[in-house]
């Protein structure tokens, strides 16, 4: 005897071989052998062989015509016998009642399954829904295959131009543009990133790189709405000054000017003018909102994105030739030992004489100039005193670096100024520390260390910077961290720090600058009137946001300068370039900021100059693949530390922190040769991501 069964979802025929109650001990035609039990069994029969049956009932279950099929089950529940004598007009015979079975299970959509060869016709409601979502599937395989075919002809179908950014950055993978784009990705054996660019859908790696950015963080996108722009008090008194700033050439939002002035005692007073767009702005204002949602302009090689509109930012950058609102901090000095005498903070209009560029002063500008007082260049006197005073200020800081127990700043280390004009890329070196730098970032600290000492005098909440064990406990790793009360910043060797001084760019400084508005003009009672009371839960949402912003804002700088990086090579040809080992397998390219990691290179000493060929790089992924080529054989430089920040933010110390060049990125390191090991000819490959 041979029977037809069910056994886990699937139609199988054997022989029985015995019988042990409610059991068969059933024979395959594999030869496997498969204990089934009675009521599994579906069809018993002699003829034909199992093989031959099943074969017979494959073909009858191929040739039903479900629709009549339907009709003839009516609306109550079957047997498939039973249906089998009503459709084939007499008892099935086993092969055409095994073929229905197959027919009835294979059709779900037309029969639903009750229990062991029992099944319902499904009702003529849902049979046409389920009819209808059939022929969707089969219109959309249809145009999901064309689509298919479009992209691996290197086009772009044009339903799916305006989803380009949905479909590479937050698709939904159930539409059929989705499934078309993943099908010819993985049919060309690519990404759907690069499938995109080989068909136009984006123009280019940078365009890529900025649609990601600005689909995550700007999604309603970078511009503007019409805005009414502020204006500062009518009644602000004119300071009797000549300020000038000092920028890079692509800076706009001037934050920060200077004054010097010689009083009749002979000390002398200098003035600190920072950009006050708080005298306009006011807490919850349309303006404000705006600010406090982008919560910093952002930046990047040859571009940025701004926190405020470009009107605002004119009505109170600090352009050479107006006068302009800002809030000042007159320092008076003895310039016998540049102590400060006295400090005054008052908001006022401030005449602006001369925005003064590094790229035209870099040159002339430097400590043996300033020394000797050779050369003839703008506000040339008030340079000179301000570079003495820089000098005691810094010297002031590294005395309270050693008293945290730090080390002092390490001055040898190399910025990078990125330009980008019609998409070449010109990257300038320039090493931290000049004195255009210095004399900016000492009197920026000054004053955010000044005005943070001020907030806290006078019982009014600020946003500080802190780095130290009373940012994260005793045993933390020491690292900067952003509180709402004055906390020393050991890296910077201060006792507070507030960032105050770049409120055109940074959301902190305009709320600092809010809070120091009202210290200056109230004094005690600046705590009744200040917009940010102490405990504050709008203040500390606003130092959560502010730090997720700006750490997702300087991930995409420096992708975007990984990016210029690369195209550089490419620009200039580079074939074999000179590089620095910073650490391990980790090295820095001599000319520009771009950093990589050598697998299996030879141990080298911090600072060995190394030469590299350049094999590959790839704008999408931001990498570059390279071979060790040679050592250098020179001894390396002591001075060189890198990679010991201590434990924390000391590349944010000094010139880092505060330089106001835009699109300076600060180089890891400085640069010195090593001895050649006798074992170093190897040549590693070096896979970097930036």
């Amino acid at each position: 005897m041979n029977v037809f069964f069910e056994e886990s979802g699937d139609f199988k025929v054997g022989t029985v071989l015995s019988q042990a109650g409610e059991a068969y001990q059933v024979e395959l035609a594999s030869g496997k052998r498969s204990k089934v039990k009675s009521k599994d069994v579906l069809i018993q029969f002699e003829k034909p062989e199992p093989e031959a049956l099943l074969a017979a009932a494959k073909g009858i279950a191929a040739e039903v015509d479900l629709d009549f099929l339907w009709e003839v089950a009516g609306q109550e529940e079957f047997g498939f016998a039973e249906l089998g004598a009503e459709y084939f007009g007499h008892a099935p015979l086993p092969f055409e009642a095994a073929g229905l079975v197959l027919a009835l299970h294979a059709a779900p959509v037309y029969f639903h399954k009750k229990g062991r060869g029992r099944y319902k016709a499904a009702p003529e409601q849902t049979l046409k829904a389920a009819l209808a979502g059939i022929e969707k599937k089969k219109q959309q395989a249809i145009v999901q295959a064309g689509y298919v075919a479009e992209l691996k002809a290197g086009k772009l179908p044009p339903s799916m131009q305006p989803l380009v950014h949905q479909l590479l950055f937050k698709p939904d993978k159930n539409t059929i543009e989705y499934k078309a784009l993943e099908a010819a990705a993985n049919e060309l054996q690519t990404t759907a990133q690069r499938l995109m660019l080989s068909t136009g859908g984006l123009a280019s790696p940078k365009e890529l790189h900025m649609s990601r950015f600005l689909f995550e963080h700007f999604p309603r996108g970078a511009g503007f709405p019409a805005v009414e722009v502020p204006k500062a008090p009518a009644d602000l008194p004119l300071a009797d000054v000549a300020a000038f700033s000092i920028d890079d050439v692509t800076t706009t939002e001037i934050d920060d000017a200077f004054s010097v002035v010689k009083l009749e005692d002979g000390t002398v007073r200098v003035g600190i003018h920072i950009a006050a767009p708080g005298l306009g702005i006011r807490p919850d204002d349309a303006i404000d909102k705006i600010a406090r949602a982008r919560m910093s302009t952002v930046y990047m090689p040859g571009d940025k994105i701004t926190m405020l509109p470009d009107e605002v930012v004119n009505a109170f950058t600090l352009a050479e030739g107006s006068d302009c609102p800002a809030l000042s901090l007159y320092a008076v000095l003895n310039p016998q030992d540049w102590t400060v005498i006295s400090t005054t903070t008052r908001a006022e209009r401030v005449p602006i004489k001369s925005n003064l560029r590094h790229n035209d002063l870099d040159a002339l500008v430097n400590e043996e100039t300033l020394a000797s007082g050779e050369g003839e260049y703008p506000h040339k006197e008030e340079l000179g005193l301000l570079w003495q005073w820089a000098l005691q200020l810094e010297a002031g800081r590294m005395k309270k670096r050693e008293a945290f127990g730090l080390k002092p700043e390490q001055a040898n280390r190399v910025d990078f100024n990125f330009y980008v004009d019609d998409d070449v890329v010109t990257i300038v070196r320039r090493k931290r520390g000049a004195p255009l730098d210095k004399i900016v970032a000492e009197l920026m600290i000054f004053a955010n260390s000044t005005w943070g000492k001020l907030l806290h005098d006078s019982g009014v909440p600020g946003i500080y910077r802190s780095q130290g064990p009373g940012a994260g406990g005793w045993n933390a790793k020491i690292q900067v961290r952003m509180v709402t009360h004055a906390a020393p910043h050991q890296g910077l060797g201060v006792d507070q720090y507030a960032w105050s001084t770049s409120p055109l760019r940074r959301y902190t400084d305009l709320v600092n600058q809010w809070q120091i508005l009202a210290c200056a003009a109230n004094g005690v009672t600046a705590p009744l009137v200040a917009p940010f009371k102490h405990r504050d839960a709008t203040l500390f949402a606003i130092v959560s946001s502010f730090d997720a912003a700006y750490a997702a804002y300087n991930d995409f700088q420096q992708n975007m300068e990984r990016y210029w990086c690369l195209r550089w090579l490419g620009q200039e040809g580079a074939k074999q370039v000179d590089a620095v080992v910073l650490k391990d397998e980790i090295v820095r390219l001599v000319e520009i900021p771009l950093v990589a990691r050598l697998a299996g290179m030879p141990q080298l000493a911090r600072g060995a100059q190394v030469k590299l060929d350049v094999v590959r790089w790839d704008e999408v992924d931001l990498t570059l693949e390279a071979r060790l080529l040679e050592v250098a054989a020179v001894a390396p430089d002591a001075s060189v530390e890198l990679e010991e920040e201590e434990e924390g933010d000391t590349g944010e110390a000094a010139l880092a922190e505060v330089v106001e060049a835009e699109g300076v990125v600060a180089a890891v390191t400085s640069e010195a040769g090593v001895e050649v090991p006798a074992n170093a000819g190897t040549t590693p490959q070096a896979q970097v991501a930036g």
